[in-house]
Formats: structure tokens, C-alpha cells, sequence
């Protein structure tokens, strides 16, 4: 018999494999500062606008940027500058991103690189020969917001519980 915490966990699981598009929105102190970075160094596509926000598809997902009120430059949280040591990284907390095959991962970097893109964290393999290898990248956005880029071989190693790293 199912618990409510079973039926809930069913219903954010991902059904058969197929992962769900996810909604994020974010607070930036300039909206055509945003639309450059997200739209032009990344590549996203716009949807829908006003003269507040802006949605991008990153990677199928909904990233919403949205003008903060008195939103300064140095970003669009206070803990900006936190971070936590990840396989010799300082990891920036917080962040977002989006998960790739190595193949679209290793094309993403090498296309960042070439057009001299400010790495908070350039790219590189993590856990290199570990259960949970991945390619990352880190870089933040014109409001401050970080955002990692991972590559995986296997998109069954998301989620690995093979233990702590």
C-alpha cells in the first residue's frame, strides 16, 4: 500500500526516464544585460516577455529572469560568495543549471571557451574515474547568478547513490 509520501514522490519522479521541464525563476539588474548572456553567449531561446522579465528554454527547462526591484549589480542573492569544496572546486551556492551528455557537454565548453567566456570555474572532468564522473562549468550571469553546466556519459549517474564524494 502507498503512503502519501510514496504518491508524492511518484508524481515528481521522472516517468519511465523522461524528465520534466522545471521552472526557475531568477532576479537580475538588467534585463538586456540578461538577454545577451542567456540568449546570446548561451544560445536559449526566448518565449514569452514583458517589460519586467523575460523566459528562456534552457535546455527544455523555463528560466525566468525577472528585474529586481533595486537589484544591484553584485547579484541577486545575499549569499552571494558562499560556497563548499567540491572534488578540489569551491561550488557557488547557490546555483542552477542543466544537465548534458558529455557529448553536448564537451561541444558546450569548447564553444564557451572559444568565444573567451569569464569562467567562475572552467571546464573540467569532476571525479574523474569515480561512479559520478562529469564534465563541469561555472559561470555566472550578469546579475550574479551562478549556473553550472555538467556532462554526464550516463544519464543514470544523476541521481548514483554509489555514496559520498
Amino acid at each position: 500500500m502507498s503512503t502519501p509520501l510514496d504518491d508524492r514522490r511518484s508524481v515528481l519522479r521522472a516517468d519511465g526516464g523522461a524528465l520534466r521541464p522545471f521552472h526557475l525563476a531568477l532576479a537580475v539588474h538588467d534585463l538586456q544585460a540578461a538577454e545577451d548572456f542567456y540568449g546570446n553567449v548561451l544560445g536559449a531561446s526566448i518565449g514569452r516577455r514583458s517589460e519586467r522579465w523575460i523566459d528562456f528554454d534552457l535546455g527544455g527547462h523555463q528560466i525566468t529572469v525577472h528585474l529586481g526591484p533595486q537589484q544591484g549589480r553584485e547579484g541577486a542573492s545575499d549569499s552571494i560568495g558562499a560556497s563548499n569544496p567540491v572534488d578540489g572546486d569551491q561550488v557557488p551556492i547557490p546555483h542552477f543549471g542543466v544537465v548534458l551528455s558529455m557529448e553536448a557537454w564537451e561541444r558546450l565548453a569548447a564553444s564557451l571557451q572559444q568565444s573567451a567566456c569569464d569562467f567562475l570555474i572552467p571546464p573540467r572532468v569532476r571525479f574523474e574515474g569515480q561512479p559520478g564522473e562529469q564534465g563541469t562549468l561555472f559561470l555566472r550571469d550578469p546579475s550574479g547568478n551562478a549556473l553550472e553546466f555538467k556532462g554526464l556519459r550516463s544519464a543514470a549517474a544523476l541521481f548514483d547513490d554509489a555514496g559520498a564524494y
